[in-house]
């Protein structure tokens, strides 16, 4: 996933934070988040829509968040990165 595509996905969440009424908060882009997932593993590239909430579940559980599945600005920022760092090992070799 491109650098810009990841800056949309967390774009698209924080712009529905500050443009949303309350404190709700639409969710990212299903496209954008499945790019993220599969950058961590947890999809696969030609997975079903299907998969990204259970998926969602799995990670935000590991990574300490509520266990919604919705892909709201905390969880896409925190994916973000975390695919920014599979990335980032990969390219040094040091990741499948």
């Amino acid at each position: 996933m491109s650098v810009l595509r990841t800056l949309s996905a967390v774009g698209a969440a924080l712009a529905g934070t500050v443009t949303a009424s309350g404190d709700a908060a639409p969710p990212a882009d299903p496209r954008e988040v499945h790019a993220l997932l599969v950058d961590v593993g947890l999809v696969r590239p030609v997975g079903s829509d299907d998969e990204i909430g259970p998926a969602l579940r799995r990670f935000q559980s590991h990574v300490g968040l509520v266990p919604d599945g919705v892909a709201g600005p905390r969880t896409v920022q925190v994916l973000a990165r975390y695919a920014r760092e599979a990335r980032d090992m990969q390219a040094l070799g040091l990741a499948a």
